[in-house]
């Protein structure tokens, strides 16, 4: 997955414009977190870029930026988890899981 690294509050703004034109997948990352790191890596296993054209794909290193995903949790509606999957269409969560709830197949569902 090419992923784009969110370490800034105003990208908030610019993933949720993004949404109305392609999907956005937000990967909320715990990096001292084994959990995290398996349900990454089960995302990543699973992916297939020609199933998720056109989505776009961050992740928050969530110990850095404490801050970003407590706004992500504020902005988007959805209570804090680590790890956590957020998936946006037309700046609206169309699809949030988290721990190793997060599924591939269910995101492709969502969209």
């Amino acid at each position: 997955m090419n992923w784009i690294e969110i370490n800034t509050i105003d990208q908030l703004a610019e993933l949720e414009q993004a949404s109305n034109k392609n999907l956005v997948l937000i990967f909320k990352h715990s990096t001292s977190c084994s959990i995290s790191m398996a349900s990454l890596n089960r995302l990543q296993r699973s992916y297939k870029p020609e199933e998720l054209m056109g989505v776009k794909t961050y992740i928050l290193d969530l110990l850095s930026y404490r801050n970003i995903s407590n706004a992500i949790a504020k902005k988007f509606e959805v209570q804090h988890e680590s790890p956590q999957a957020i998936l946006l269409k037309n700046g609206k969560v169309v699809y949030s899981a988290s721990h190793f709830d997060i599924d591939y197949q269910a995101i492709l569902k969502a969209r």
